[in-house]
């Protein structure tokens, strides 16, 4: 046997080659503490021949979390209402809630200045305030007063006309009062003509005439031009004249009747209207062109 040959597996050097460490001298008394790996290897089960060996597992790529930028303001996502906006936004929002501040301070101290009794103030800028409340936000305190109205009134007007044919006619009584409130029942929005024209006309009137229809003072005889070119207006709106008829005077009434009282009230009050006739007015050039207008 061949001194090189080791068991069945003959082995030779090759020329080119270096030698193995181990086979040097020596050898059998290797110096790294550490295990050889063919060692280890070796005690480990020898796979059958013929079989394939296993797929390593696959491992999975985890993707790494971008960083998220910085915040440059960390309290904007936490900010609602007007604090969310911009600054220039923000300048005007607060412009807007001045004025409205301001405004409601103005109306506020004007209704109180109107309602309030007569003082240093409304003796000298009475007229400034009446031009704020009038016809807009006129005040009646009628329904805080100790005794408030229980009385129901309505304006009634009828007019002597001229045909064509030179006949005279009266019409009937038109109620004005009435045609006034059925406008108004069932509209949210009523104009103020609607509500305020006649009735403020009417208690002028009272106020500034004695039982007598006779007029008080200069305002009595401008209250009554004021009615009657109500009336002539509320007239013409009757369609009551014809082609060619002449409008020559009209007359106006009052029909006060007294609410009456609810059931379980002991009150008793009269239930029957009480009328107030004026006198017929005769109707004027200047009467019909202000209707017009």
């Amino acid at each position: 046997m061949d001194a090189h040959d080791r068991g069945s597996t003959p082995r030779h050097d090759d020329p080119g080659t270096p030698s193995d460490p181990t086979s040097s001298p020596g050898a059998g008394t290797p110096s790294d503490p550490t295990p050889c790996p063919e060692a280890g290897a070796a005690s480990e089960p020898a796979e059958p021949p013929g079989s394939t060996p296993a797929p390593a597992p696959a491992r999975t790529a985890i993707p790494t979390p971008r960083p998220t930028p910085p915040d440059p303001d960390p309290d904007l996502n936490s900010r609602t209402g007007v604090a969310a906006l911009s600054l220039r936004h923000q300048i005007g929002v607060a412009l807007a809630l001045a004025l409205v501040a301001i405004a409601v301070c103005v109306h506020i101290g004007m209704v109180f200045l109107h309602v309030a009794p007569v003082n240093t103030v409304t003796r000298q800028h009475g007229g400034a305030v009446d031009d704020w409340i009038y016809p807009e936000f006129e005040q009646n305190w009628k329904l805080f007063a100790p005794n408030p109205l229980q009385q129901n009134v309505a304006v009634q007007v009828r007019a002597r006309i001229r045909g064509a044919d030179g006949g005279s006619r009266t019409t009937g009584w038109y109620d004005l009062s009435a045609q006034d409130g059925r406008a108004i029942d069932g509209n949210p929005l009523p104009s103020h003509t609607q509500q305020n024209e006649l009735r403020r006309s009417w208690d002028l009137f009272v106020a500034t005439h004695d039982a007598n229809n006779r007029p008080i003072g200069l305002r009595g005889s401008l209250s009554e031009a004021y009615l009657r070119r109500i009336a002539v207006l509320r007239v013409g709106r009757e369609d009551a004249l014809a082609r060619g008829d002449v409008l020559v005077s009209v007359q106006v009434r009052s029909r006060t009747s007294n609410v009456p009282p609810p059931k379980w009230s002991d009150e008793k009050v009269s239930v029957q209207p009480v009328f107030r006739e004026l006198s017929w007015w005769p109707v004027t050039a200047d009467d019909t062109e202000g209707s017009v207008r």
